[in-house]
C-alpha cells in the first residue's frame, strides 16, 4: 500500500489552495494587490517548472507584504515538502493552520509528520483536517495508513471502507482488500474481489466515476 500513499501524498499536497490565493488577494489593499497577483504567478510558475529557488524568493516576499499570508505559508510549505525539507515543512504548515485552520493546511501538516514517522501527531492533524472536510477518498487514506503504522487495524479499515464508498475505483479497492488479507479477513477480501471484478470495463466503453470536486493549488 505505501507506494500507493506515496501517490495520495504528493497528489493531496495540491488540494485546494488556488482559492485560497485569490482570498489572500481579496483581503489586501488594492494598491498592492496587482504586484502579490504578480508574485503569485512568478511561485505558481516556478513550481511548474522545478524553479523552487525561484518560487520560495516569490512566496518570501509575499509574505513581507502579509505576515498573515495562510496561502502563502502552505504554498511554501508544499514546496520545502518536495524538496525533502520537512522540518521547514512542518514549520510552514504549522503557520499555516494557526493563522487559519483549513483542510489542506492540516492536511499537509499530516502528511509531513507521517513522512517523518511521527504518527501520533499525524493523527491529529487528519482528524483535525476531516473534521472540517470528509468528502474527499485521500484525506481517509492518508489517515488509515496513520492508523495502521499505530496498530489500530480496525480503524483503519473502517476508514479504507469511507474511502472506497467515496471513490469505488479500482485503487481504492485493492487498498481496502490487501488490508483485509493483512488481517486474515477472507471472506470480505473475497467480496472486495468481486467488486473489483465488477469495475472490468468492456473494450469501447469506458466507465466514468463520480468523483468529489477538486480545486488544484
Amino acid at each position: 500500500m505505501l507506494e500507493l500513499l506515496i501517490l495520495v501524498i504528493f497528489g493531496a499536497l495540491v488540494i485546494r489552495t488556488s482559492k485560497g490565493d485569490d482570498d489572500e488577494l481579496g483581503a489586501l489593499p488594492r494598491k498592492i494587490t496587482d504586484k502579490v497577483g504578480k508574485l503569485w504567478d512568478v511561485a505558481h510558475q516556478g513550481m511548474r517548472e522545478n524553479r523552487f529557488l525561484r518560487a520560495e524568493k516569490a512566496l518570501l516576499t509575499i509574505l513581507k507584504i502579509d505576515v498573515r499570508n495562510a496561502a502563502a505559508y502552505n504554498r511554501l510549505g508544499i514546496l520545502y515538502a518536495k524538496q525533502k525539507e520537512y522540518k521547514d515543512a512542518i514549520d510552514c504548515f504549522e503557520i499555516a493552520s494557526s493563522i487559519e485552520s483549513t483542510p489542506s493546511s492540516l492536511h499537509n501538516l499530516g502528511l509531513i509528520y507521517y513522512e517523518t514517522e511521527n504518527y501520533e501527531k499525524a493523527a491529529i492533524a487528519f482528524e483535525q483536517a476531516l473534521k472540517l472536510e470528509d468528502k474527499l477518498a485521500a484525506r481517509h487514506i492518508a489517515y488509515a495508513k496513520v492508523q495502521e503504522q499505530l496498530g489500530n487495524n480496525k480503524l483503519m479499515i473502517s476508514e479504507l471502507k469511507i474511502a472506497a464508498e467515496l471513490e469505488p475505483n479500482k485503487e481504492t479497492y485493492e487498498l481496502l482488500k490487501k488490508a483485509y488479507e493483512q488481517q486474515d479477513m477472507q471472506i470480505e477480501a473475497d467480496e472486495i474481489e468481486q467488486q473489483l471484478k465488477k469495475l472490468i470495463v468492456p473494450a469501447g466503453r469506458p466507465k466514468k466515476v463520480a468523483r468529489p470536486k477538486r480545486v488544484v493549488i
